[in-house]
């Protein structure tokens, strides 16, 4: 895809005090990236909790601003937008272009968002201190379940819904299973440690689950990557072949802070797992990023190891030598054709037949070049999360 010559902007920027929206669309402007150099945002009109924005349908792509704030997840459902960022979540009918901001005002007990979906039939948020909460959509209310409910922690990073009615909630305090699915029953809520599966699940920080093409669940840790089946636990490391080698991709590490040097929790795993020589943002066993293909192949996005992929047998890696926009990969994301999505922190790509598809950039619609949401909609249309904004992009425009 080449570079868009145009774009329309509609600012939902989040602020403190909830969301600015744009006036009318501004005048069309270089694109970010393209010869002249990028444009800067124009200014944009006072808060606002809730309005409506001007969407020319017609261009390429769209940029949804939300200030200061990630987009952490995105979700695409019955023609709404959801936008789960650090600062709140924002609900987008794109029937009508109307928006509403909703916080801790609003009934939910943290700004921080880590998922959107549905769960029980219900718009639920995980959160960042406050748990994970379901939406009844009639009266505005969220109910809200917690530590006391059984969930492993506050901290709500994934949530699925098996094919046998098992809930499963990510956090970073193990992985919760909700027997059958039911939240308000405490017997039935599960929590799996690395203490109580005696290391069969690697690391109690829990940062995505995914369902194999068995009814085997597949969990992502900041220790690697986890299987549960049949009641029994496997799990596999760098030792063990996930991420490529720091001698592969050194030349080509975005992040040169160590997180090893800002926090006593990342030096000690960063010695549990051998990389005490490494002084830069580079751990493979960090697994933030995890999707199952329709053949059964598990995508794990490693933080600064490239992309693997498990074949039912070995893990295959690949990074910016191979095509990779960048090595740290931020999100994957199937869309409705079985396609793979990589989002990394230089841009987005997409696997195709094998190997990677040139990569798309602010020059090409991106809001950032880094991505780290993305849901689709049933027209085809990619919406991509990243720091500052969520790009629309309309790929057959």
């Amino acid at each position: 895809m080449g570079a868009v010559p145009r774009f329309l902007l509609a600012s939902l920027a989040l602020v403190a005090a909830g969301i600015v929206v744009a006036a009318d669309a501004p005048p069309r402007a270089p694109v970010a990236g393209a010869a002249g150099g990028a444009a800067p945002h124009p200014p944009v009109a006072p808060p606002s909790r809730e309005g409506k924005v001007n969407v020319d349908l017609t261009q390429k792509f769209t940029h949804f601003r939300v200030g200061g704030k990630n987009v952490k997840s995105l979700y695409f459902d019955r023609g709404i937008a959801w936008v789960g960022t650090s600062g709140g979540v924002v609900r987008y009918d794109t029937k009508d272009d109307s928006f509403k901001f909703i916080d801790t005002k609003d009934g939910l007990l943290s700004n921080g968002m880590f998922y959107v979906g549905r769960v029980k039939g219900r718009i639920a948020v995980g959160t960042y201190g406050g748990g994970l909460s379901l939406l009844d959509e009639k009266t505005g209310k969220w109910q809200t379940y917690n530590i006391p409910e059984g969930l492993g922690d506050a901290f709500v990073y994934d949530v699925i819904t098996a094919k046998n009615g098992d809930i499963w909630i990510a956090t970073w305090s193990g992985a919760n299973r909700v027997r059958g699915g039911d939240l308000d029953n405490r017997s039935k809520w599960d929590l799996y440690t690395v203490e109580n599966t005696k290391g069969g699940l690697p690391n109690d920080w829990v940062y995505g689950l995914a369902e194999g093409k068995n009814g085997d669940i597949w969990l992502a840790t900041e220790g690697g990557m986890a299987r549960f089946a049949n009641n029994r636990w496997e799990n596999w490391n760098h030792a063990k072949g996930l991420g490529a080698s720091y001698d592969r991709v050194k030349k080509d590490i975005a992040f040169k802070n160590d997180p090893g040097k800002q926090s006593v929790h990342h030096a000690k795993q960063k010695e549990e797992m051998g990389l005490l020589d490494v002084d830069v943002a580079y751990n493979p066993n960090y697994v933030v990023a995890l999707e199952v293909d329709a053949n059964g192949g598990v995508w794990a996005g490693t933080w600064g190891g490239g992309l693997a992929r498990f074949d039912g047998k070995r893990w295959h890696n690949y990074t910016t030598t191979e095509g990779l926009p960048g090595n740290h990969v931020f999100s994957l994301h199937l869309d409705p054709k079985g396609q793979l999505w990589v989002g990394t922190n230089n841009g987005l790509t997409r696997w195709q037949n094998g190997k990677f598809a040139k990569a798309l950039t602010t020059a090409d619609g991106l809001f950032a070049n880094n991505v780290f949401a993305m849901t689709s909609s049933p027209d085809g249309a990619l919406w991509i999360g990243s720091y500052g904004g969520v790009a629309h992009l309309r790929l057959g425009k």
